[in-house]
């Protein structure tokens, strides 16, 4: 009877790096959303009304940052015999992969953004200024804006839908605590934006974790993260 119910009990999934590697990044998120929090109200000063400085100043240094938060992802992987490729999961071994990843990427995003359009009905809530001067204008802001959309759609799912959430999954030996945990240490990230706005882009990891665990794969979710970012920049959506 015991070694029954001990094999019928799954075992935790292994760590992808270590405790203290993860300690050191929960750290840096908790940085971020302080320095996040500083340069977006650095958007609007006092009696700057009227006023929007260059938003390519805060473009640049944001993907940078988002990339040395995957380089450091990838030493601590890496240090515990792991791999980018691991986390990323999914394969491309012909031209039907990527393209059933993109379709599927796209559903994602459709009905994130009928979820979002509901959820503006059932409680508008008017964007954060700083959240508004973000937002490009012109051709040039705009091209900056596309190709940092798409760095975020695959450095952020790689920081949180996939180191994070295995890690999670390790710690805690439950799925849905680990899809919720990276979910709210993903919106306290963007926490400079209204409590409302925190709680839908909890939602959103939520679901985009939820995708992860689903397809074993980022690759769909860094499709529908993307463009969920560049019709936000672009089309207000």
């Amino acid at each position: 009877m015991t070694t029954s119910l001990s094999s019928s009990v799954a075992p935790r999934p292994p760590r992808v790096a270590s405790v203290r590697h993860t300690a050191i990044f929960l750290g840096i998120l908790l940085s971020l959303a302080v320095v996040g929090a500083r340069s977006h109200a650095a958007l609007t000063p006092p009696g700057s009304a009227g006023s929007r400085p260059s938003v390519l100043a805060i473009y640049l240094p944001l993907a940078v940052a988002e990339w040395l938060l995957v380089f450091f992802v990838w030493r601590g992987v890496r240090a515990a015999g792991g791999s980018l490729r691991d986390l990323v999961g999914g394969r491309w071994s012909s031209l039907r992969d990527p393209l059933r990843d993109a379709a599927l990427g796209a559903a994602v995003w459709g009905g994130w953004v009928l979820a979002n359009a509901a959820w503006v009905r059932w409680h508008p809530d008017a964007p954060a200024t700083s959240v508004q001067g973000l937002l490009p204008r012109g051709p040039v802001e705009v091209a900056v804006w596309i190709a940092l959309s798409c760095s975020a759609g695959v450095a952020e799912e790689i920081a949180f839908r996939g180191y994070l959430l295995r890690q999670m999954r390790s710690f805690t030996g439950s799925a849905m605590a680990a899809v919720l945990l990276q979910a709210v240490l993903f919106a306290v990230v963007h926490s400079y934006q209204s409590l409302t706005a925190c709680v839908k882009i909890a939602i959103y990891g939520a679901l985009f974790g939820g995708v992860a665990l689903w397809r074993r794969s980022l690759r769909p979710g860094m499709f529908a993260h993307a463009w969920t970012d560049i019709a936000a920049g672009i089309f207000r959506i």
